[in-house]
């Protein structure tokens, strides 16, 4: 795993992804050298550098321009330039310009996020896998009634992580903040 520091950031744009939270993405998605992933929302290219150095190709989404920057910043530091493609669209109208992905990632979705999952899962292929990341209750709660709809029986995990700040009297554990990771598999 690539450690947070490790990336090239901005506060103008979110990310990268904590690396805890890229770990348990990856597990989850159970992502294997013959995917093709695409991942919406891509923000500093986290989770599209991690799932690059363990995929066939990965198709980064955003439609933020100084997101698709860093992303490439981040692919050709961690030499994984050439198996990302950068789309600077947003999730509707990169995902319809697509064909079929085995693996789906949406860390953002502009407020259309029942719309992007379900355009998503429609491009999966059989055995296809979607991951959804979340902050917002309402964005948990949505992801989870659209994979409901879409015949996807969606599991969600809900992760607070604390990290360890050395003090002069003694180590304070600083809470992150907590994430959702709302997932599932096409039969």
């Amino acid at each position: 795993m690539i450690k947070d520091q490790d990336f090239i950031s901005s506060k103008e744009v979110p990310g990268p992804t904590k690396e805890e939270i890229r770990c348990l993405v990856l597990c989850k998605s159970q992502v294997s050298s013959t995917d093709i992933v695409v991942d919406i929302g891509c923000g500093t290219g986290g989770i599209t550098t991690e799932m690059a150095k363990r995929a066939k190709k990965v198709i980064a989404v955003d439609k933020n321009v100084k997101a698709i920057d860093l992303t490439k910043q981040n692919i050709k530091k961690h030499e994984v330039y050439e198996k990302v493609n950068l789309i600077k669209n947003d999730g509707i109208s990169a995902l319809k310009s697509i064909e079929n992905v085995d693996i789906a990632i949406i860390g953002g979705s502009g407020n259309d996020l029942d719309e992007i999952v379900s355009l998503a899962i429609s491009k999966l292929n059989p055995n296809g896998r979607i991951i959804i990341t979340a902050i917002l209750i309402d964005t948990k709660l949505e992801a989870i009634k659209t994979l409901k709809l879409n015949d996807i029986s969606p599991e969600i995990i809900e992760v607070n992580v604390s990290k360890g700040y050395f003090l002069e009297r003694g180590v304070m554990m600083k809470a992150e903040n907590p994430i959702a990771i709302v997932y599932g598999k096409i039969s």
